[in-house]
């Protein structure tokens, strides 16, 4: 398996994101890769590291999340990697729940996000964003009882 790490999705994702299919909540998961040193696109020079830029755009993003009735519901410093195999480990892993994927596209179409969004390009060197939605088994069921 290979593993790209991307700071946006490219056009076949995004077409698939906004196709009708699952129309209840949805969580995402963020597996996130930050860069050294910010680097932001209007060559602005600071002195942040990448993880010091993106927790910019992590505070801000909350107010975005509840904006649309979404909400910010874990996240960690990854340690190490329990089984498989990848060249390089994610710095951090994080999980935001949106109430629909509409929900997550009107947030990120506002100018407010947008403006936001410039500290998450500087922090980031890429990052894997997996959608999740309903219980995957029984067992999780069971957990959550």
């Amino acid at each position: 398996m290979e593993v790209n790490n991307k700071v946006a999705p490219n056009e076949e994702q995004m077409k698939g994101f906004m196709e009708p299919g699952h129309d209840g909540p949805i969580y995402m998961l963020n597996l996130l890769k930050f860069k050294d040193k910010a680097e932001y696109e209007d060559g602005r020079e600071t002195g942040l590291t990448g993880a010091e830029a993106y927790a910019i755009y992590g505070a801000e993003v909350v107010g975005h999340l509840a904006k649309v009735g979404a909400a910010p519901m874990f996240s960690a410093r990854v340690e190490r990697l329990m089984l498989g195999e990848v060249e390089e480990l994610w710095d951090t892993a994080a999980i935001a729940m949106y109430p629909s994927r509409k929900a997550m596209l009107d947030m990120i179409s506002t100018p407010e996000y947008q403006a936001s969004a410039v500290h998450r390009a500087a922090g980031l060197a890429g990052q894997l964003n997996i959608e999740l939605v309903e219980p995957a088994g029984a067992w999780l069921l069971q957990q959550q009882e």
